[in-house]
């Protein structure tokens, strides 16, 4: 019995702390849109240079 309470606590435990999949799907695309708005600058440094 003790057991089964143990793993019912485990498994809500794990719940509670499971992160939010969309909030992360949506993380990681700022992320990307982040990183390619940087390498876009980055090229148009090197490619057009400040006067």
């Amino acid at each position: 019995m003790l057991g089964i309470w143990r793993d019912f606590l485990v498994a809500v435990a794990t719940a509670l702390r499971r992160p939010n999949e969309q909030a992360l799907a949506e993380e990681r695309r700022r992320a990307i849109e982040r990183l390619a708005d940087e390498t876009i600058r980055a090229s148009r440094r090197t490619v057009d240079p400040s006067e």
